[in-house]
């Protein structure tokens, strides 16, 4: 009947104005890319272009450093007192002394430069990621420290310092055979600095090498495929594939071969999932705390891995460079050229609490270590295979599958796995460093036009229900039963107990209510039914769910008296998108059907922290709520809401049916 609500309308016209300007001024101190209407991309034009970005940025970021006693606060603008900071720039100039085989850059001796820096960590007292990068850096100059030139370039007492840098005990407790308040995925950390260790002979304790092997390995040797990051209460995530990649990179290099034969299923399964997983822009997990730009290089670390292990590739090689070229792109057009930094605080970009304003420089190097660790491994595999060039985008199977992370149990892991016409999407069933977290809730993440606030306590399209005695409860942390259909179009789930706001992950309740969950796929439609059923007289003080969009155009109609929420951007193509994909499109939400009151309200984020996605700026929030539900035995309520994309054509060509 099409009522459209005006005031609503022009509010958002203003939003959208005012996220059209950020757009502009971003774009304007960013490079310019080359547009990818070529269907090819040569091999070794690529080599040449991404060596070259790195040899002009990585110079930029050294001749900066006047000394190194003490070490600058501050490099490029950008603060250095974060987090692995010095390692991870310290490994960056030695993967590029290896992939392009030069020694100097910008009048410095690299080798003698990486020795140094890597004192500034050992005096420091660097552990973790800063150890394992010093491990690399060591190693990029050769195994053999009689002719290393950074080793060779230490001191005795220098060379001390180093040996206690590569000591994984600073991190790892070997009398309880675990690491010292740190998540599971620490470990795959521990065993690789300990095999490079071993194997360059900084440490000669083979038995304090293989207890720690076996130990990082207990997970996928006692059977599963996915490694819990937080055990046992089940926090699956992109840390499980790079957990069983480190593990695995440790044996290799230790010889552990029955570790590898235990291993190697994973493997398979995981990069399967990956590929399943993936965006046509290389973008990967997209739940969980490794969002944004942490996942998109990802993307260049695994395309590296399967270039070197062909064994566990999910698609052929030039479609995996395909994915690496793209994540290339975006990460290259997010990269500000006049400061020499990735865009990581731009408007509407949310980050997880670890990566700090201290941490911007260690973020950017990152991208040049990983960058350059996994661009030699590829394009060499490249030329051993004769793909002398490749398409500029992958061509993605469509999916609509579960897999399951574990089950059998008294509570069930998986993830939804949809890339089919429009919907694309992951539907995550897993725990999350908090309960209720948004970014780990049963909802489909990467489903175009909906984003979750980062690191929020919010009901991101998983409701909220505040009970009578002030405990808010949320159906998340695993499931009490996970039912797909076999064609992957329906999933059925079902919560008897739930996860408590503001306590334990895991720590579950069981209040007397259930809920019964079947998302539907039907065209580019996605329907969520909810059915909550009452053991006893139960009284929700408040009910709350929420729909946040990436959408700055709003529409509100009435059809067949049901209102219709249309959400829509016309931004334009957004650089580094694959094709020259844009973000027009549209996400129709419908509260189908209620049979209890609910209020629909709309409100716009701003600059808050709700406003802040994983990928950019969430103007809009579809509010829905109740309050005073009764919810008698024998008398169940329920709500149906539905999801609308309208998506881009030229993504959907790209999909193929295997």
């Amino acid at each position: 009947m099409g009522i459209t609500r005006r005031s609503i309308f022009c509010s958002v016209v203003l939003i959208a104005s005012l996220l059209a300007s950020v757009a502009t001024t971003g774009a304007s101190s960013q490079a310019s890319l080359p547009a990818t209407s070529a269907m090819a991309v040569k091999s070794s034009d690529l080599r040449a272009e991404i060596n070259d970005f790195l040899g002009k940025e990585l110079a930029a970021h050294l001749i900066d450093i006047k000394a190194l006693e003490p070490p600058p606060d501050r490099v490029v603008g950008a603060l250095t007192t974060g987090e692995f900071s010095w390692g991870t720039f310290m490994r960056a100039l030695a993967a590029y002394a290896e992939t392009t085989g030069q020694r100097d850059l910008a009048g410095r001796d690299l080798a003698k430069w990486v020795g140094k820096i890597g004192l500034v960590e050992a005096k420091g007292g660097g552990k973790a990621f800063s150890q394992l990068y010093a491990a690399l850096a060591l190693r990029h100059f050769g195994r053999d420290l009689k002719t290393n030139p950074l080793w060779q370039s230490l001191s005795p007492e220098e060379q001390t310092a180093w040996r206690s840098l590569l000591n994984p005990e600073r991190f790892y407790d070997p009398r309880t055979n675990k690491v010292i308040n740190l998540a599971e995925n620490y470990l795959g950390v521990a065993a690789r600095i300990a095999s490079i260790g071993y194997e360059l002979g900084i440490s000669t304790d083979r038995n304090f090498l293989d207890r720690l092997l076996d130990k990082a390995a207990i997970q996928f040797t006692s059977g599963a495929l996915y490694a819990d990051d937080a055990p046992p209460t089940g926090r699956f995530d992109r840390y499980s594939n790079e957990y069983a990649r480190y593990v695995w990179e440790a044996a290799e290099r230790a010889g552990r071969k029955d570790l590898l034969d235990k291993l190697r299923p994973s493997l398979v399964a995981q990069m399967r999932l990956w590929w399943d997983l993936v965006s046509e822009d290389g973008y990967g997990y997209n739940w969980g705390r490794s969002q944004g730009i942490v996942s998109y290089l990802d993307t260049p670390e695994i395309a590296g891995f399967l270039a070197a292990h062909p064994e566990f590739r999910p698609a052929p090689l030039a479609d995996i460079a395909a994915l690496y070229y793209q994540a290339w792109r975006y990460l290259r057009a997010d990269f500000r050229d006049n400061a020499h930094l990735l865009s990581l605080f731009a408007f509407g970009r949310g980050n997880y609490a670890y990566i700090t304003r201290e941490r911007e420089w260690q973020q950017t190097t990152g991208f040049f270590g990983k960058l350059a660790n996994s661009h030699t491994t590829l394009m060499d595999a490249l030329d051993r295979e004769g793909v002398t060039s490749f398409p500029t985008v992958p061509t993605l199977s469509r999916v609509a599958r579960f897999e399951f992370f574990r089950q059998n149990t008294d509570r069930s892991f998986g993830v939804w796995l949809v890339r089919q016409g429009a919907l694309r999407f992951a539907l995550p069933i897993t725990t999350g460093p908090k309960p209720g977290i948004a970014n780990y809730l049963p909802v489909p993440y990467g489903l175009a036009g909906f984003s979750a606030p980062v690191e929020q306590i919010y009901p991101a399209m998983a409701p909220y229900f505040e009970l009578e005695d002030g405990r808010t409860i949320v159906a998340t942390d695993g499931a009490d039963l996970i039912e797909p259909s076999l064609n992957g179009q329906t999933l059925h789930v079902r919560w008897n107990r739930w996860a408590l706001v503001g306590a334990k992950p895991g720590d579950l309740v069981d209040v007397g209510l259930t809920s019964d969950v079947l998302w539907s796929i039907k065209n580019n439609t996605l329907t969520r039914e909810e059915i909550l059923t009452a053991k006893q007289p139960l009284r929700v003080r408040r009910w709350k769910l929420v729909v946040p969009t990436t959408h700055a155009n709003l529409e509100t109609n009435t059809s067949n008296n049901v209102r219709v929420d249309r959400f829509s951007s016309n931004r334009g193509p957004q650089a580094g998108s694959p094709l020259g994909v844009t973000d027009e499109g549209s996400l129709e939400v419908k509260m189908l059907s209620a049979s209890f009151p609910v209020v629909t309200r709309i409100f716009a984020a701003g600059d808050s922290a709700l406003g802040r996605g994983v990928r950019g700026a969430i103007p809009l929030h579809l509010v829905f709520e109740s309050s005073n539900l009764r919810i008698q035995p024998g008398n169940p309520i329920r709500c149906e809401l539905a999801l609308t994309v309208n998506g881009n054509s030229t993504v959907e060509k790209n999909q193929v049916t295997h």
